[in-house]
């Protein structure tokens, strides 16, 4: 014998389950497009290692 009967309580937490879930994907979709156009608009990368980077170095002319 199960209960089927749905409280308001649970329409209100599912309304709210489903703003966080959509706040939560919006901001995964910002992150990844964030990171998308960063990966797509740079050149080569260089680490950080602590030496000269040839590509830094100003040439004389």
């Amino acid at each position: 014998m199960t209960i089927r009967a749905t409280h308001e309580i649970h329409k209100r937490r599912l309304s709210r389950n489903v703003g966080v879930a959509g706040v939560l994907v919006g901001f995964i979709a910002v992150v990844f497009g964030l990171t998308v156009v960063k990966v797509t608009n740079l050149g080569p990368v260089e680490g950080f290692d602590h030496v000269v980077r040839p590509a830094l170095i100003e040439a004389d002319e």
